[in-house]
């Protein structure tokens, strides 16, 4: 099952002390279910006190100026093909996951759901057991598989860096 939902732009107040959020503050946002519709709410870091128990997701940013236009990412093309040169690095798997995930988003690749997947499949080299994605590409119609691989907290910033600067197009 596929979801899609908007996230709504920042409140620009935070959510447990009510206190105006000013544009490049640090904050902290959090989604949650209410009923049929998506609730974002942003807390100050003084406020935060990690993610509440019914979010489903979380993430820290800066609190945009008000004048600032949204930031466009690179091309979905630009996405694949990145997606594609990360497939021989072995020691990007965690990157070209999460941007199998963004891509999913993006509805450039979607689960296989005709394969077992995910499935495990045993590494020859290392003998060690990999969980792995199949993911139909309908504009190239194609399959490929992914390596579901967490990254680990160290490797979350870095990650969120590496994308910000292979992808980001620019705000204009």
């Amino acid at each position: 099952m596929l979801l899609d939902f908007e996230v709504q732009r920042c409140t620009r107040c935070c959510a447990a002390t009510e206190r105006a959020l000013e544009p490049g503050d640090e904050c902290y946002s959090v989604l949650e279910i209410a009923g049929a519709d998506v609730i974002r709410k942003d807390y100050s870091p003084e406020a935060w006190k990690g993610a509440p128990e019914a979010a489903f997701g979380w993430w820290r940013s800066r609190v945009p100026e008000p004048t600032a236009k949204r930031i466009k990412l690179a091309p979905n093309d630009v996405l694949l093909e990145l997606f594609d040169q990360l497939a021989d690095k072995s020691e990007q798997q965690d990157l070209r996951y999460v941007l199998a995930l963004l891509l999913v988003r993006r509805r450039m690749l979607r689960v296989d759901v005709t394969h077992d997947s995910p499935h495990n499949e045993v590494d020859t080299l290392s003998n060690h057991t990999i969980e792995k994605m199949t993911l139909y590409c309908p504009k190239r119609d194609s399959t490929c598989e992914v390596a579901v691989a967490m990254p680990n907290s160290e490797r979350i910033d870095e990650i969120q860096q590496q994308l910000s600067e292979l992808l980001v197009a620019g705000a204009e």
